[in-house]
């Protein structure tokens, strides 16, 4: 070495130790260092980071890696990655990869969980033989901490606890389309509280906000791990429940979810009731993407609310053409309310002991010019959700006042009082001036209210009872048992009569029916409390003679008369001899719908078309087919996959009554339908895509082509 060469060399400063730099490394906090033998055991773990842990190198050294490290499963990245196992296996390159250190591992258990990111390569010889890993490690728990954190609070709704909207749209589009690819079901419901502004004004903000969260309690009970319960915002929640598509078993849920949530509730000191309506709609059945099936359960708790509230619907094709058909109908009862065309008609109130008139219940009665007769069951709804129903109610109580003073002094009137009506300011003045005006004693009117008032402040709801009551007028619990709890509310002392919902009385003959208990428990329990029991909708003389024996005072239905109007009443009734006798068929018949559309009927390898004429859940009436003997197999397609194994029953020349193998369920807004539908997969396995399932198509139209055999029956023109 030249002089030169030595003097540089001597200016050069020492180069550090390369041990020493990764230890400076390591104090610095800048990271920590760890490495693997071939068979995935901890080799080596910086004695920082052992420090850090609370551990000693014969805790953690010789144990697999996965042992040591388990995945960060809070970390929001961790489904988007790798298993470390996976990696290892693997030896594939360790990337920023987040790992959990639990407490357990540690000696002092303060120390709770720690969050390292990892990063590794594979280790190889010479000979391409695996060794091992290298690797190094940072400790970011303080800032993991803010992250998941921070994640919680975009996914969570801050007052219930419960998934928010946007953590629910994410999951229900994650869902389905992983579901698209597996072929596999989910049910999406939508929940809207009833009432729930009228606690959140009358009792303040405060107890609304208490009154959010017992909900949220109750409907994660009642749904435990079955789906994922959220809330959407205000008073909207959502549950998602996969591999659901059993529409019986999604009914029975739907129901006990509005039971649960119209129990009372006990908030901030006081009572309040409210109740839920429910939506429901399934994919791939209804939708197969988030905004289709979101779209289609919200049209199902339109339907619901549309229906009184405190019930649920499924979706059905129909309720697209329902939402706008009842659009045009709200607007066309505005006219008729201003033009004064709603008309009262009065349906007897029987006692079934004597067959002689004690009451009458005043009906709203509408014929339209554009279309004739519209049922109460269409127009009412639209009524509650405006203003109209009180200018409509109000019309309707001194109308019936009048009315009623043309009557002899011993029958009464009942009439209908909405919630909405109940609790405005001032319906005891309203109450008040219809009998002024009319000149009828108070102890002859009688108001029928429906267990809906009771959803709200209990404490301003009893105000207005008591003052009606002062008033003299008598209190009738109308629907008895079908909508929001009021059994505790009885005990109060408000109500004369109960009247027993129809829903008990139809169908109450058949073998194995509940209903004659229920019947006879609602009995017991009024005449305790000294009320008069009222049996709606008896229709049948078994049902009549059931009602009877079972101890009902009163009976309303068209065994005894339908609704008739003023005069009818008043010629009926001129000789003074207020009687009427029952009349009607023997024995009950299962509700049937009269409807008149298309559908399909399959025999052996044959698609027909036919009429449907009427449905119930048990049976049909079809016209379109000649030839068809009684005891012939069929399946009836009602369409978007709800195939119904039926047998002929009985036939005519061009007329068949099918009897169902299965019996079909309710739809929620008075259809019936299948439990089950076959998948629209199945049916784009077999060629048919799923945009054939729209309205009006028949999915298993496939039957009409490549015919084996002559067509068995006769197609006859549907004339349509």
């Amino acid at each position: 070495m030249s002089k030169r060469q030595t003097a540089s060399a001597a200016a050069l400063p020492s180069l550090p130790d390369r041990g020493n730099v990764l230890s400076d490394v390591e104090q610095l906090g800048i990271g920590m260092f760890w490495a693997t033998d071939a068979e995935g055991r901890l080799a080596f773990l910086s004695q920082r980071a052992l420090t850090d842990l609370g551990l000693t190198a014969a805790d953690v050294i010789g144990k697999p890696l996965t042992q040591v490290f388990s995945e960060a499963e809070a970390d929001p990245d961790a489904a988007h990655q790798r298993g470390i196992g996976f990696k290892l296996k693997a030896h594939s390159k360790i990337e920023e990869h987040v790992v959990a250190i639990a407490a357990a591992n540690a000696r002092s258990p303060e120390l709770g969980t720690r969050w390292w990111r990892l990063n590794g390569r594979p280790l190889v010889d010479g000979s391409g033989t695996f060794l091992g890993y290298r690797g190094s490690a940072l400790d970011i728990t303080s800032q993991y901490a803010r992250d998941t954190q921070t994640a919680r609070h975009s996914q969570v709704d801050e007052l219930t606890g419960l998934a928010n909207r946007r953590k629910l749209g994410q999951r229900l589009t994650a869902t389905l389309a992983a579901f698209r690819a597996s072929q596999r079901s989910c049910a999406l419901m939508m929940l809207d509280l009833d009432r729930f502004k009228h606690v959140n004004d009358t009792m303040g903000h405060p107890a609304g906000d208490e009154l959010l969260k017992q909900v949220a309690e109750r409907l994660k009970s009642i749904i435990g791990d079955s789906g994922e319960v959220g809330r959407l915002g205000g008073d909207e929640f959502q549950v998602l429940l996969p591999d659901m598509d059993d529409r019986g078993t999604l009914g029975e849920l739907a129901n006990r979810v509005v039971q649960s949530l119209s129990q009372p509730y006990q908030v901030i000191g006081r009572r309040a009731i409210i109740g839920t309506s429910v939506g429901i709609a399934i994919a791939p059945y209804d939708g197969v993407d988030t905004d289709d099936l979101t779209r289609a359960a919200d049209m199902a708790l339109y339907a619901a609310k549309e229906a009184r509230g405190g019930t649920f619907c499924f979706f059905t094709t129909g309720l697209r053409d329902a939402a706008t058909k009842t659009a045009k109908l709200g607007e066309r009862l505005r006219d008729a309310v201003d033009r004064g065309d709603l008309n009262l008609a009065y349906q007897p109130l029987v006692d079934p002991a004597t067959n002689e008139v004690r009451s009458f219940e005043a009906l709203l009665r509408w014929h339209d010019e554009q279309d004739g007769p519209i049922s109460p069951a269409d127009f009412i709804p639209i009524a509650e959700n405006d203003d109209l129903i009180l200018n409509i109610g109000e019309m309707a109580l001194r109308q019936a006042c009048q009315d009623a003073m043309q009557w002899p002094d011993t029958i009464q009137v009942a009439v209908n009082v909405s919630a909405k009506q109940f609790v405005r300011p001032g319906f005891r003045k309203t109450v008040a001036a219809a009998l002024e005006a009319s000149g009828l004693a108070p102890s002859r009117l009688e108001l029928e209210i429906t267990e809906s008032v009771f959803v709200g402040d209990l404490e301003a709801v009893d105000a207005v009872f008591r003052d009606l009551k002062k008033l003299g007028v008598r209190l009738a619990l109308d629907d008895f048992g079908t909508g929001y709890s009021s059994l505790a509310y009885l005990k109060h002392g408000h109500f004369d009569k109960i009247k027993i919902d129809q829903s008990f009385v139809r169908g109450c003959t058949e073998n194995g029916d509940i209903n004659p208990a229920i019947i006879s428990a609602i009995v017991a329990l009024a005449k305790a409390l000294d009320m008069v029991t009222v049996a709606e909708g008896v229709e049948a003389m078994d049902e009549l003679e059931l009602v009877r024996a079972r101890g009902a005072d009163l009976v309303q239905g068209y065994v005894y008369s339908p609704a008739i109007r003023q005069d009818a009443v008043l010629s009926r009734f001129a000789d003074g001899t207020m009687q009427v006798k029952p009349s009607g068929p023997p024995r009950h018949r299962a509700e049937r719908i009269s409807i008149f559309r298309k559908v399909g009927l399959i025999h052996e390898d044959h698609y027909y078309d036919v009429i449907l004429r009427n449905l119930s859940k048990t049976g049909a009436r079809i016209t379109g087919l000649a030839g068809v003997p009684k005891g012939t197999d069929v399946v009836l397609d009602l369409g978007h996959g709800q195939l119904v194994v039926s047998k002929v029953a009985n036939a005519t020349e061009s007329s068949q009554g099918l009897q169902f193998e299965t019996a079909l369920i309710s739809d929620g807004s008075g259809g019936f339908m299948t439990r089950h539908r076959i998948s629209p997969y199945s049916l784009a396995e077999a060629g048919i895509p799923l945009a054939a399932l729209g309205a009006g198509a028949f999915p298993l139209a496939k039957w009409r082509e490549g015919h084996k055999s002559p067509p068995t029956f006769v197609q006859l023109d549907l004339g349509l």
